[in-house]
């Protein structure tokens, strides 16, 4: 082992799956990659039965596959969190692909090189292997879903130091959600807010920095592609289950970043996206900043997010209470061949 990598701390890597074996290989290939020592970096699966080939996959990378018998995602985290043994945890999803061999190595020596840092957040770069719409809605937007992204306050550059970038929030507000896709933590932090009792991804960073913790890491350049959906109508579909599961979140802890002094309202959100003017602006605004026709996505998908949250909210009202209501309702996620 190099002498620079001998001291680097263990770092367990979470993540819930079902049913992803057509994505699952590509996450876990970039996991392999990773110039991290291997001795060091142990996968945790927490698998909620998956009927597909998602526990072969698995076991191909030595991950160690949890049964995970909750009624969400975020138990499956919780159950993991709760078997990890590592200084370091890092949280991904199936449909996350981490974009650089070095990308875990630069993210854990940053954190230990400033404390002040509640942890590392991940860019959301384009892939070859998404779609123009996949692109537009995680690396163009970097949140999922236009109603989230318009009550999301806007991130301040603290400092950049080489590769290494702080950010943090305006003094007025924490609305912004940080904590899934390629984040990285340290254990002692989510300890300190009894992340593995009652564990939300957006929560914990919520409570860190309301604890005082404010900053937190980028790797300039780096993190993940977050191949989320490939088209618009699977789109629609994966906003009715995400908002089944926020609901469902909600039942035991109602703890919500959108609260936290949005730039908008959630009423003004969905009027928003409802309408054809702000989103048509947004359209020419970001085509004209960046040069990226992908923006010609947002319209359409302003009006698939309202009609995916009302469908979502509609089905919680007549499924909240159905345990499998969230595996049923999954939305297939694939690669662009």
């Amino acid at each position: 082992m190099p002498p620079e990598t001998h001291n680097l701390p263990q770092v367990s890597i979470i993540m819930p799956t079902l049913n992803a074996e057509a994505i699952l290989e590509n996450c876990l290939a970039s996991v392999a990659r990773q110039t991290y020592p291997r001795e060091k970096i142990e996968i945790l699966l927490a698998d909620a039965h998956s009927k597909d080939r998602t526990r072969e996959i698995a076991a191909r990378y030595g991950a160690t596959v949890l049964d995970d018998n909750g009624k969400n995602m975020e138990e499956g985290k919780r159950l993991a969190l709760g078997q990890a043994w590592g200084e370091i945890i890092v949280f991904l999803d199936a449909d996350n692909e981490i974009t650089h061999p070095d990308y875990l190595e630069l993210a854990v020596k940053a954190l230990l090189a400033n404390p002040q840092a509640l942890g590392v957040e991940s860019y959301y770069l384009p892939s070859p292997r998404m779609s123009s719409f996949c692109a537009y809605i995680t690396h163009l937007l970097h949140i999922s879903d236009p109603i989230a992204w318009l009550m999301s306050t806007n991130p301040m550059l603290v400092d950049r130091q080489g590769e290494i970038e702080r950010w943090t929030l305006p003094a007025n507000s924490f609305s912004y959600p940080l904590g899934a896709n390629g984040f990285v933590f340290r254990r002692a932090d989510l300890e300190s807010v009894k992340a593995d009792e009652k564990f939300q991804d957006t929560h914990v960073a919520l409570f860190l920095m309301k604890r005082g913790q404010r900053e937190w890491l980028r790797i300039r350049g780096r993190g993940v592609h977050h191949y989320y959906i490939q088209n618009l109508w699977r789109f629609v579909q994966k906003r009715r289950r995400a908002v089944v599961h926020f609901l469902r979140v909600q039942e035991e802890m109602p703890v919500n970043w959108m609260k936290e002094r949005p730039p908008v309202p959630l009423w003004l959100a969905a009027v928003y996206c409802a309408t054809f003017f702000g989103p048509a602006w947004h359209t020419v605004r970001g085509i004209v900043r960046d040069g990226d026709p992908r923006w010609l996505w947002h319209l359409p998908t302003c009006l698939g997010s309202v009609l995916g949250n009302a469908w979502g909210v509609w089905t919680y009202k007549q499924r909240g209470k159905d345990k499998k209501s969230i595996a049923d309702l999954q939305v297939k996620q694939t690669l662009k061949r």
